[in-house]
């Protein structure tokens, strides 16, 4: 009742013929809405029909025959304005400090655009153009004033993108009201002024100790460590576990002293080439790199506990990042993510969004130009990837590297790519710090609500060339005078402070002296390196160490239970009969005489891992049901489309089984699955391709991330890597995951590289892995996964294999192997060999029964790398007469294994021995494109591997 009073108030606004037109215009609405203008749609929505439309005839009359008080068309153009002021007050916001001459002019807010004058907006009443004003206002030009203080000052905001209403409307409410922004006491002011001195007067030091070194100082954007000491305070008080926190180089060093907390004096002692002393930490501090190679100082991340006063407390940490900088991004949700799940129970992992939330540090030109950034914001609201929320602030400092705006992008703001997600975006100029903590206010109070990402645009600048060494003035001439004339926001801050007496004159010199004073003791205080050789640290003992000896075969009874157990469903489920029938096929590959394939042996894997209390992680496209229709380890009800897990039925499991169909993305997806690898190093996590040529797409994060992750930051990944290899004549995008690059990258232990051919050795190797989850032998898994062989029947093995055997490095070669002294005295040439093309090889040796072999022994190597240099020598000894090492493959000759392994076949070589290559000659294109072209070149491998003939078929 009480609104319908409010209503009627509102429409006795309206006399005279205004009554007509309004009448005409709500008898349109109510056919069809969005026949009349939005703003009186708008009116019509919240205050319904007139109420004299529903009165009686007389009083309608009267009413209509009066004179108009308010004109209409004014009020609608009035109401224009408002919105307009809401939609698109940043066009006209004060939110550059500097380089403001490059924006566009717009005349969006200026009240002539509507026809209107200021008198004709002081004769509006303010209800009618802004009901259920939060203050007291009188007319329409105080309204109009209001709000462009509102959004158009130096913080605005762009959210008519996002389609949720509920959440637009809190956001107008918010920013209506002004609820959000952050009021500070005198002493707050003075705190704020001081951390303001604390972030530029460290930068100063580092310029002025340490001239001529990189820094990529935070100077323009300063503003950025008071929002992130806002938000990490506000995450503290409610009790959030962790904080993750991903940012390139721009003002990672005054993050790292001031967020994170690291010590002065560590990152002095990582300028190593300052020409005034070389350094060391003083006593107490901790060492200087993390890994035995270790990273430039502008790289390396850092954790942070912050106690809240109670038994818990919150973790800070900030990523450690390559010079690629947005690919952090996915391995920062992925941390995330890992610190959201509850791993501990059979199913999936149980999502806690409040256990943790992620913040992103962006650059301007890299926000909107790495793919990457595009493909992590895709993964925001998926299933599988879903992290409740992360905060985004672009540390917007106008030029990316030397390039200017218009030459670094089609959009209007860098944090345009945001809208496509429908992601709320706030401008900011980093100048007004006040504005600043609200905004990073705002973000953190719209996450915390609605579980969503917001982003933060901080616009400021960047006081000198990109990394202190570039000379910015000529290149960017105009924007570097304007610069050079402006004051720091610290100067800015002590100014306003002044102003409303606040603070006296000097108080910021004073803060800088005491700021100088402290650095400088810390430096005089550390001590001078006496060790002038500095050396790589000693890898740690347990990267060192082989695998051989991990035990990983399981009893048979055991493995029957777990099949049993994949081969259930739940009451009433509906699956799919043709497929329930060749699942069902799977009760008996355990019996005797029977072989198991390659997908149960992953499923048997899989199962016993988590009945071992690991849990599992597999993502990647299409990988429930498996690329190659062989894994359907997410059945789908038929009748309601309900999924069921057959994983999830395991009685005995004592942890999560996640997996999870990826969006299209590798790079994205590969930085999420190596970010909750880190951070979960108990779970055995499992990125698939689709095809193993699609993890090219992925390479930065291959190079920077897992390869060297441990050597340069000293981080811990033990993830899995299927990547579906073999030449089948599918051409040069479905043919080989590129193994040689995996090879070249692999050194110091830093991953096992394997390309296996039975499911039994499958079985083992993802057992072994799982098994040094969140071990000092923990390394990555690259594994060239079959697709044709994945049904073969030579790939499928006897039981036994699995109950009495581990995984084994090198495999004889069936039909070839020779037995007795006397078999091996006869040998002078050994085939080795990896993957598909051995058991092709096994195949031709048995269709050619009429041919005699008595020459040729050939064994398999399963794992390429580290080589089991040891096994391959125990078997070469065997051979008195050997003459020859062959080794063939599928691949191109400067793919795959051979340039690797040429030189550690050279050195096992005994005097007169050569080795020799069999396969494909040099190919730009890693495979032909024309299948029957393909079966050609197989088969002359295969002969000539064979030492029968070097062509192929001639027909």
């Amino acid at each position: 009742m009480a609104n319908q009073g409010a209503n009627e108030r509102f429409w006795e606004e309206f006399h005279g013929p205004n009554m007509g037109y309004i009448e005409e215009q709500y008898e349109l609405y109510e056919k069809d809405p969005k026949s009349v203008d939005s703003t009186l749609k708008e009116l019509f929505d919240e205050h319904g029909a007139p109420e004299w439309m529903s009165a009686p005839a007389s009083s309608a009359t009267n009413g209509a025959a009066q004179t108009s008080s308010v004109d209409m068309v004014k009020v609608t153009s009035a109401f224009k304005l408002v919105e307009a002021i809401r939609r698109h007050g940043h066009l006209d916001a004060k939110i550059y400090a500097v380089g403001s001459n490059e924006r566009a002019p717009t005349n969006m807010l200026e009240i002539s655009r509507y026809g209107l004058s200021e008198e004709d907006l002081k004769n509006i009443p303010a209800d009618l153009v802004w009901p259920d004003a939060p203050v007291k206002l009188d007319n329409a030009l105080q309204v109009v004033r209001t709000l462009k203080e509102r959004y158009a000052g130096t913080i605005s905001f762009e959210y008519d993108h996002v389609s949720h209403e509920n959440e637009r409307q809190w956001l107008q409410n918010r920013i209506d009201s002004s609820e959000f922004q952050v009021n500070l006491t005198n002493e707050e002011k003075k705190q704020l002024l001081k951390r303001l001195a604390t972030v530029e007067g460290f930068e100063n030091f580092l310029a002025r100790t340490f001239v001529g070194q990189k820094r990529f100082s935070i100077e323009g954007l300063d503003s950025m460590v008071p929002m992130l000491d806002h938000i990490v305070q506000a995450a503290s008080s409610d009790k959030i576990s962790n904080i993750m926190m991903g940012m390139a180089h721009r003002g990672r060093l005054n993050v790292l002293a001031h967020v994170l907390g690291k010590p002065y004096d560590r990152i002095f002692s990582e300028f190593h080439h300052s020409p005034d002393k070389e350094l060391i930490p003083s006593e107490g501090s901790t060492g200087i790199n993390y890994g035995w190679t270790g990273d430039v100082k502008y790289h390396f991340g850092a954790h942070r506990e912050i106690g809240n006063g109670e038994q818990s407390s919150t973790q800070v940490t900030l990523s450690h990042n390559p010079s690629h900088l947005e690919y952090v991004n996915p391995v920062v949700q992925g941390f995330t993510r890992a610190a959201q799940d509850d791993r501990t129970q059979p199913g999936y992992a149980q999502l806690d969004e409040e256990e943790a939330f992620g913040i992103l540090i962006h650059g301007d030109a890299a926000f909107i130009g790495e793919g990457v950034v595009a493909e992590s914001l895709n993964m925001k609201d998926l299933p599988g990837y879903r992290t409740g929320g992360t905060i985004h602030i672009i540390a917007n400092n106008l030029v990316g590297f030397t390039t200017n705006r218009r030459d670094g992008r089609s959009t209007r703001y860098a944090s345009d790519l945001a809208k496509g997600f429908e992601i709320p975006i706030v401008h900011v100029n980093a100048d007004d710090p006040i504005a600043c903590l609200s905004a990073i206010s705002l973000a953190y109070e719209y996450r915390k609500k609605f579980k969503k990402d917001i982003l933060i645009d901080l616009v400021g600048y960047r006081r000198y060339g990109h990394n202190e060494m570039d000379e910015p003035r000529s290149t960017q001439p105009l924007l570097y005078k304007q610069i050079d004339e402006h004051a720091t926001v610290s100067h800015h801050f002590e100014e306003s402070l002044i102003k409303e007496g606040t603070i006296e004159e000097g108080t910021l010199k004073e803060m800088f002296d005491n700021v100088e004073k402290n650095l400088r003791e810390i430096y005089n205080n550390m001590k001078e390196n006496e060790n002038k050789e500095a050396d790589v640290k000693d890898r740690p003992g347990g990267v060192e160490r082989p695998l051989d000896e991990i035990v990983t075969a399981i009893d048979l009874d055991r493995l029957k239970k777990l099949n049993e157990e994949l081969l259930k469903r739940p009451e009433g489920f509906n699956g799919f009969k043709k497929l329930e029938k060749i699942l069902q096929k799977r009760s008996n590959m355990l019996d005797e005489g029977n072989k198991v394939d390659w997908a149960t042996a992953e499923a048997l894997a899989f199962a016993s891992i988590i009945e071992d209390g690991n849990p599992i992680r597999i993502t990647g496209q299409d990988t429930e049901r498996g690329t190659f229709a062989h894994r359907h380890l997410v059945l789908h009800d038929i009748e309601s489309d309900e999924t069921y897990c057959p994983l999830h039925g395991i009685e005995q499991a004592k942890a999560s089984f996640d997996i999870y169909n990826s969006p299209l993305s590798e790079a994205g997806v590969l930085g999420f699955e190596y970010g909750y690898s880190v951070q979960a190093p108990e779970a055995l996590v499992i990125w698939e391709a689709q095809f193993g040529d699609f993890a090219n797409a992925g390479q930065v994060i291959f190079d920077q991330f897992v390869a060297a992750g441990r050597a340069k930051w000293g981080e811990k990944s033990n993830m899995v890597f299927l990547l579906p290899h073999g030449y089948e004549g599918q051409g040069p995008e479905h043919s080989s995951a590129r193994l040689e690059r995996f090879l070249q990258l692999a050194a110091e232990n830093n991953w096992t590289v394997a390309n296996v051919t039975s499911s039994a050795q499958y079985f083992h190797l993802l057992r072994r892995q799982a098994a040094i989850n969140d071990q000092e032998e923990s390394r990555p898994l690259v594994l060239m996964t079959p697709k044709s062989l994945l049904r073969n029947q030579r790939v499928a093995t006897d039981s036994s294999k699995f109950s009495k055997l581990n995984f084994q490095p090198i495999l004889r070669q069936p039909g070839l192997t020779k037995e007795t002294k006397k078999e091996k005295s006869k040998v002078t040439s050994l085939l080795l060999g990896s993957g598909k093309i051995m058991v092709e090889i096994e195949d031709a040796v048995e269709k050619m029964e009429d041919q005699s072999f008595e020459t040729l022994d050939a064994v398999r190597v399963e794992q390429i790398y580290p080589f089991p240099t040891k096994h391959l020598k125990e078997i070469l000894s065997e051979y008195p007469n050997l003459e020859e090492l062959v080794w063939v493959q599928e691949e191109p000759q400067n793919m795959g294994s051979w340039y690797f392994v040429e030189g550690i076949l050279h050195r096992m070589l005994e005097k007169g021995q050569i080795h020799r290559y069999v396969g494909r000659p040099h190919r730009a294109s890693p495979s032909v494109g024309e299948p029957n072209i393909h079966k050609t070149e197989q088969r002359r491998i295969i002969n000539e591997a064979l030492q029968l003939s070097k062509g192929g078929n001639k027909s």
